[in-house]
C-alpha cells in the first residue's frame, strides 16, 4: 500500500509518501533522503512535532516508512508542513483518525504568509523615517 500527500506552511512544501514495510518494527522517517536524525540535527521539539501525530494515533510502533521531500522556508515552516502531510496520510490510511487529529488542529493548514512589501514604504507597513525640519 503506497499512500501520497502534500503539507504546506509559509513557503514550504512537504510531499509524503508511505509505504507499508514487513522488515522492521518500527517507523522510518526519511527527509530528503536522510535520516530524521541527521537532518534536523538531534533536536527533540522538532521530534516531538513530526511524531505527534504518529503518538495521537497510536501508530508508532507500526511498520510505516515515509519517505518525504521538503523543500523551502525554514526549519519551523519545514516541520509544520511534514506534520500536515503526515496527519493526511493517516486519515487516507483510517478515517476515525479524522475526529483524533482534528481536536488537535494537526489537519488544519496554518495560511499565515509574509505580507508583501509595498512601494513607497520600507516594509509592508513600516514607514520612512519622518523629518519635520
Amino acid at each position: 500500500m503506497i499512500l501520497f500527500s502534500v503539507g504546506k506552511r509559509k513557503t514550504s512544501i512537504a510531499i509524503i509518501i508511505l509505504k507499508n514495510k514487513k522488515l522492521n518494527n518500527k517507523n522510518k522517517i526519511l527527509i530528503n533522503n536522510k535520516n530524521i536524525t541527521v537532518y534536523f540535527k538531534s533536536n527533540k521539539y522538532f521530534y516531538n512535532k513530526i511524531y505527534l501525530p504518529l503518538l495521537l494515533t497510536k501508530n508508532l510502533n507500526n511498520n510505516l516508512e515515509f519517505n518525504i521531500k521538503v523543500k523551502g522556508g525554514g526549519l519551523n515552516g519545514q516541520i509544520d508542513a511534514i506534520t500536515l502531510g503526515i496527519s493526511r496520510i493517516l486519515c487516507k490510511m483510517n478515517n476515525k483518525y479524522t475526529l483524533i487529529l482534528k481536536k488537535k488542529k494537526l489537519l488544519t493548514r496554518d495560511s499565515r504568509i509574509v505580507e508583501r512589501k509595498k512601494y513607497g514604504r520600507k516594509k509592508s507597513r513600516k514607514k520612512f523615517q519622518f523629518s519635520k525640519r
